[in-house]
């Protein structure tokens, strides 16, 4: 593992990444820590405003180049800010069966399967973590 890649790429990149990182073991808390409680609500907000400079960032990042200066992935990112507001209004407004389901879909959808993707060969990430 080598973090060279990463530190020579573009800021948005940086920022992008590092946000992304920075969600794997908040994720890992809010999902074995107790739900609901003040703790709860202080690392979800946290894991809110990582998540939307995550999608935020990634309007900044155009190496792939399929609709204009965008890719399939932009799309992704309009979701995942609209899917935050949606699971914080539903916490907001104690709908916890909602704010889960979307939570949890932000989770597996945004950030695991976009993540798993960035570790393709030849992308950033894959360097980044593999070396090569």
């Amino acid at each position: 593992m080598t973090f060279s890649p990463l530190f020579s790429a573009p800021w948005p990149i940086q920022v992008h990444a590092c946000a992304a990182l920075a969600l794997i073991p908040l994720t890992i808390a809010l999902f074995t820590l107790v739900r609901g409680n003040r703790l709860h609500r202080i690392l979800g907000w946290a894991w809110v405003l990582l998540m939307a400079c995550v999608a935020l960032s990634s309007f900044w990042i155009q190496e792939i180049q399929l609709i204009g200066g965008f890719s399939p992935i932009h799309l992704l990112s309009l979701v995942t800010l609209v899917s935050l507001v949606v699971a914080v209004s539903a916490a907001r407004g104690k709908r916890r069966g909602r704010h889960r389901r979307v939570m949890t879909w932000l989770t597996y959808g945004s950030l695991t399967a976009a993540g798993v993707f960035t570790l393709l060969p030849g992308r950033l990430m894959h360097a980044v973590v593999f070396g090569l």
